[in-house]
């Protein structure tokens, strides 16, 4: 006879440390090739082929991207809710999609034209969520409550640390061999976690019954019953800005070339170094994070978390030299590591636990399109105010975009009740 605790969910036994963090690591190999991708390896040739419109074509390969992980994720999600095999719901689909990031991470490595570059991204973007869509399903599905906060915490030490890898291989990797063999090597490091990940971690076989074809289920990703999760819907809102104010590292780039007036090497040694103490900041309160909001609440933690980010980041938009500029990157470092951890925390509250992976993968839609959102407004507004103002000023009005947004995240929080679905379920009259 299965247990059920005061809050109404299913006991679980509580996972060992090892077995939380076999279920991060393949974090650690995703956000290597987007952190390698994102930061450096396209801001860095796009800003080469045209200094002038560098923003919007970030835009528009950012924008062109999104659209795979909008359609893919929810889709592929609720897909591996119900599959059934030998390997489990959600193995076979990300074994698959790491194999695929692979091929297609080599022809965006060895494309030379803004068109090959943008249908090699768009194809990365289809295999990388269809492997994260199911994914995303491991904590709902396997995490007990009690353990969601130190899971959750992990899971942002993993992206960040992914970060820091990818941003450092791209910058490092071309001084000891080819651009293009340094950007597929971060393909290798994905496909080594993904390894690590579906030979560790036991996820059963069961699945809910299915009662509507594949085709019908595929469908269902983005029924209209998702109007009636209103929490889902506005913490979608919530990701969407405060991630998006995380991709303004996407323009630290020009921001260090332009707005400082350093050399290439110089502004790539310079976006180096902020990126490791961005990174560090944020490992160093992730897991913090996950705890404190286990204590205090998800809300008030996401809150304090806005409240620092946004320090941060209105401190490098105005900062006179890239020294202090690096400093500021420091608390908001500090403000991402404990919006990670507590809000992944927040998602598995308040999500139906049964269809796991439609539900996450409707969520990290906001991740995906976090970045396109930012940067089809900061690009544009950086170009224009570079023209109307002076070139300096247009990425310091891309980075107070950024802050604008974690302003945004911590509004639309407010529309979002904490209360674990369990727990409402358990209190509601019968």
């Amino acid at each position: 006879m299965t247990h059920a605790t005061p809050t109404g969910e299913p006991a679980r036994r509580d996972l060992p440390l090892a077995q939380l963090l076999s279920l991060s690591v393949y974090w650690f190999g995703i956000q290597t090739i987007w952190g390698g991708l994102g930061v450096v390896v396209l801001p860095g040739r796009f800003d080469d082929i045209s200094r002038a419109t560098s923003g919007t074509m970030l835009a528009v390969i950012f924008v062109i991207g999104a659209i795979a992980p909008i359609i893919i994720q929810p889709t592929v999600g609720v897909i591996s809710d119900y599959t059934v095999s030998r390997w489990g719901r959600r193995k076979p689909y990300i074994v698959i999609g790491s194999l695929l990031d692979v091929a297609f991470l080599a022809g965006l490595a060895f494309s030379n034209s803004f068109l090959a570059m943008v249908a090699f991204y768009f194809l990365l973007q289809v295999s990388s969520n269809f492997a994260q869509g199911p994914f995303q399903g491991y904590v709902p599905d396997l995490v007990p409550a009690r353990q969601v906060g130190i899971a959750s915490g992990l899971m942002g030490l993993m992206l960040t640390l992914g970060t820091i890898a990818g941003v450092g291989i791209a910058t490092a990797g071309p001084n000891f061999m080819s651009e293009p063999i340094s950007v597929l090597s971060l393909g290798v490091i994905e496909v080594v976690t993904m390894v690590i990940l579906v030979t560790t971690v036991q996820e059963g076989t069961g699945a809910p019954e299915r009662t509507q074809s594949w085709r019908a289920l595929a469908l269902s990703a983005w029924g209209r019953d998702i109007l009636k999760q209103r929490n889902v819907l506005w913490l979608l809102v919530v990701r969407l800005l405060f991630l998006g104010a995380y991709n303004a590292t996407i323009v630290a780039l020009g921001y260090f070339r332009r707005s400082h007036g350093l050399s290439a090497d110089e502004a790539d040694s310079t976006v180096f170094i902020a990126t490791v103490i961005v990174g560090v900041s944020t490992a160093l309160a992730a897991i913090p994070g996950g705890r404190l909001s286990d204590r205090y609440g998800r809300r008030p933690v996401i809150w304090a978390a806005a409240l620092v980010a946004f320090i941060g980041l209105a401190g490098v938009t105005v900062a006179p030299s890239p020294n202090i500029a690096i400093a500021a990157w420091v608390p908001f470092g500090i403000g991402m590591g404990i919006f990670l951890s507590a809000d992944w925390a927040l998602m598995a509250d308040v999500i139906p636990k049964e269809t796991a992976g439609r539900y996450m993968g409707i969520l990290n839609a906001g991740t995906a399109m976090a970045g396109p959102v930012f940067i089809i407004l900061a690009g544009p507004i950086q170009d224009f105010v570079a023209a109307v103002a002076s070139d300096p000023m247009g990425p310091r009005a891309a980075m107070a975009v950024g802050a604008l947004f974690v302003l945004g995240a911590a509004v639309a929080l407010t529309r979002v009740d904490p209360t674990r679905v369990e727990a409402a379920q358990a209190a509601a009259p019968l």
